[in-house]
């Protein structure tokens, strides 16, 4: 592809592929001479606790995405390539990694941004897409991006969203009926949020406390944080006065869902 003076897309994912994965493929091949995906299942930003081995996968699914979608190639790299022997170098966004789903989930984000530095190097892009459900993570990448002069561009793609609201994720396969069907409340307490700021509220404990009760009305679920921060920094706001993104984590019985929406002040 590089021999044949192509720009390069990349999609990095972890499989089991849904339409926000197919969104940020369409984005690439519009953008791009040549769309690479790559699917891994990475064991380095799973917790001890977590569900690496049950993490789902459906490769045949996956490929007949990944071709309708007019990706080019698949690079499905196993363990002993991205992890050999010995194995003993890691990197770490200091700051960004170390809040909100990082301080749920210690390690998490040196993890992520160790395999997509080495995707990086392996897969040679000139743009890299990642959805913006995972928001912390993109700021992760690009900081990462920045810091270490890579020679990549990377880009932030729309969060793709079910007919409720409810942000497309491969962990929504482990909600039950009756959790699926409340999930989208994690969505309406969003929006509801922005309306109050919209309306002039700019206590951030008010709105924190009004999508909290929003929430809790999903069946088993268990509140992680929720969080009104600076775009850019991700550092907590008290006070609403200037744009900011409102994060979102809960566990919902055997799934873990996150969503944020940025909200514009009058």
């Amino acid at each position: 592809m590089k021999a044949r003076e192509l720009k390069i897309g990349f999609v990095p994912t972890m499989g089991y592929l849904h339409e926000g994965h197919s969104s940020l493929i369409d984005k690439a091949r519009q953008e791009n001479g040549a769309v690479v995906v790559s699917i891994f299942v990475n064991p380095k930003q799973f917790g001890p606790q977590e569900d690496l081995s049950n993490y789902p996968r459906d490769l045949t699914r996956d490929s007949s995405l990944c071709e309708k979608h007019g990706a080019d190639l698949i690079y499905l790299p196993s363990e002993d390539v991205m992890y050999p022997e010995g194995y003993s170098t890691y990197v770490e966004v200091e700051g960004l990694s170390g809040i909100l789903c990082g301080a749920s989930r210690p390690g998490h984000f040196k993890g992520v941004a160790t395999v997509v530095l080495k995707l990086f190097n392996l897969v040679s892009p000139d743009r890299a897409y990642f959805g913006l459900k995972d928001f912390q993570q993109f700021r992760v990448i690009r900081r990462m991006a920045l810091d270490l002069n890579l020679p990549v561009e990377v880009l932030g793609c729309p969060i793709v969203r079910e007919k409720d609201g409810l942000a497309m994720s491969s962990r929504n396969v482990y909600l039950s009926r009756e959790q699926r069907a409340k999930a989208g409340l994690i969505h309406q307490s969003l929006k509801e949020a922005r309306n109050l700021i919209g309306n002039g509220e700019t206590s951030g404990e008010r709105v924190i406390s009004m999508m909290g009760k929003m929430i809790s009305g999903i069946p088993d679920s268990r509140l992680d944080y929720i969080k009104i921060c600076h775009p850019e920094t991700l550092e907590s706001i008290a006070e609403i006065k200037e744009k900011v993104v409102i994060l979102v984590a809960c566990h919902v019985g055997r799934a873990r869902l996150i969503d944020n929406l940025t909200v514009e002040t009058a």
